[in-house]
């Protein structure tokens, strides 16, 4: 009797759970819960923002102040400023949030990216559905995506200002795209448009996303002439909608602007540097492994069944890109695959001939599900460290470097120029009104060259272990600054944690050349008291002093 009434109960429990494993609001509500989650846990553990946003909003506030007109130059990153290329969509909407609600620009680079960062995981729900032709594998796969780490960690900090609605957009336009190749239906040209050009005004690696992923489909789902038409329409009519933002910026600097920015940030595709980047060098044990083995495994099954559209999207993103984060809207709903064809399958056979039989398989769906979720709640949280003292989402500037940064805009000349060691550079001219001299922000429109240039002097000084060396960089390339600001303790360097050498501070306080001007627990600025000439320079070391 009671032995019936168990197997009555788990009957009723198991029915009750493959009811509502199938139940669209609830896996869509599970999604989204989940990256509200990771953005509160994100927003508890970072009072300021992951990464850089500085020169975004720095553009943002120049479009106010041009009466949201676009600018021609960006002043205060390097001495000339830089000359504005940008897309400028979310600049705009960023002026427009800044004016109409008074937040700052720290405030809406916390806020902005995670409210989007939620937001895209609706449009990717209904792609994924339409792929894979199954709730609770669109639903997955979206819980997926929303704690995948390479995806939080563009669209999650700070420049998701920019990022996350260019995501947003791409992934909306994909859904479209998807209805349209595979319907054929017009009515599907005019959204798919109006997202294509949306994302040409946010983003240009975005947009490269939304072109390549659109050829796919034409390749899987519409290899017609009306599916050439039907692209070509969208391209067309995308480049149109955005016309009066290129041809403003081709009327001011030339069209060469665009060429000079393209090849600066790893171009497009490669040869074995590309597939090493995006498919072996991922595998380190560093990072979260488990969501690149569970595409990888994913794209080996479908390549297996002849299932060739998620395999050739990924590969064809990530070795377009060399960006990884591109690789997971077809790297989660492979993951997806592999849990519900390869997994849940083995479990329900291997539970066959228990009482369990139907439960067992939703169980292990929701264990794996609760894993998945640790991994990106952990990774907002800054808890997945590669190595000690490193942080997988570091701000990369905290309370001492704003208290340094008031001294410096309350206390300096407003035309004073500035050399600054580490990433809290990147945010120093929105905060002080002060140009830095060194750094790459913005200085890809200027061409390879200068951008190459930049980038590595930059680093290379953020690096020095001492006075004579960063002396020595800055005399060799004739730079001059008013002020050199120098981080204490530990800080990063293009998102990768430094420690300042112990010897640094009293080699600057002992010098001729650099008067100690300010100071507090996280950061130092000093006057320099002469021109950059030529010297001989000892070298550094930990010296008596």
């Amino acid at each position: 009797m009671s032995h019936g009434v168990n197997e009555r109960q788990n009957w009723s429990l198991a029915s009750k759970l493959a009811e509502l494993a199938s139940d669209e609001r609830a896996w869509l509500a599970t999604a989204i819960g989940t990256g509200l989650l990771v953005h509160f846990v994100y927003l508890t553990t970072h009072p300021y923002p992951a990464y850089g946003a500085g020169l975004y909003l720095q553009i943002a506030e120049e479009i106010s102040a041009h009466g949201y007109g676009l600018p021609e130059r960006i002043p205060l990153y390097t001495q000339a400023g830089i000359p504005f290329g940008y897309p400028p969509l979310m600049y705009y909407v960023s002026a427009v949030l800044m004016d109409v609600t008074g937040v700052g620009p720290i405030t809406l680079s916390r806020l902005l990216p995670g409210f989007v960062t939620v937001l895209y995981l609706i449009p990717f729900y209904y792609l994924a559905r339409g792929v894979l032709e199954s709730t609770p594998r669109a639903g997955f796969a979206t819980l997926v995506l929303a704690v995948t780490p390479p995806a939080l960690q563009w669209h999650l900090s700070a420049g998701g200002v920019v990022r996350a609605p260019a995501f947003l957009f791409a992934l909306t336009g994909a859904y479209t795209g998807l209805r349209l190749f595979k319907t054929g239906e017009w009515k599907w040209i005019v959204p798919s448009t109006v997202l294509f050009g949306m994302t040409i005004l946010t983003h240009p690696v975005y947009t490269v996303f939304f072109g390549t992923t659109y050829l796919v489909m034409f390749a899987c789902f519409s290899r017609t002439p009306r599916g050439i038409v039907h692209g070509a329409i969208v391209a067309g009519g995308g480049i149109l909608l955005a016309s009066p933002w290129w041809l403003q910026i081709v009327a001011t600097h030339g069209s060469s602007i665009f060429t000079a920015a393209s090849g600066t940030h790893t171009g497009l595709g490669g040869g074995l540097g590309r597939l090493l980047s995006q498919f072996v060098y991922p595998l380190d044990p560093a990072v979260p492994v488990v969501f690149f083995l569970g595409s990888f495994a994913g794209a080996a099954y479908l390549l297996k069944q002849r299932r060739l559209f998620l395999p050739l999207w990924l590969v064809a993103a990530a070795f377009m890109l060399g960006k990884v984060r591109f690789q997971f809207p077809a790297g989660a709903m492979m993951i997806s695959i592999l849990v519900f064809e390869v997994v849940v399958p083995r479990v329900r056979n291997l539970s066959s001939k228990t009482r369990y039989s139907r439960s067992a398989p939703l169980v292990v769906v929701m264990v794996i599900t609760l894993i998945v979720s640790s991994v990106g709640v952990s990774f907002a949280a800054s808890g997945l460290n590669s190595h000690h003292d490193s942080t997988t989402q570091p701000a990369f500037m905290d309370d001492d470097d704003m208290v340094a940064m008031e001294w410096a805009q309350e206390n300096t000349a407003s035309d004073s120029e500035f050399v600054v060691l580490g990433d809290a550079a990147e945010w120093f001219p929105l905060m002080t009104d002060r140009a830095i001299l060194v750094g790459p922000w913005g200085v890809e429109w200027e061409g390879h060259k200068n951008y190459r240039h930049h980038l590595g002097l930059y680093k290379r000084m953020s690096r020095c272990p001492g006075k004579a060396c960063l002396t020595k960089k800055m005399i060799s390339n004739d730079v001059n600054p008013d002020y050199i600001y120098v981080p204490k303790g530990h800080y990063t360097v293009r998102g990768i944690d430094e420690y300042q050498k112990p010897w640094m501070r009293g080699h600057l306080v002992d010098s001729d050349r650099y008067k100690l001007v300010y100071e507090n627990e996280g950061a130092m600025v000093y006057r320099v008291q002469e021109p950059m000439e030529p010297v001989e320079i000892p070298e550094d070391g930990p010296q008596p002093v």
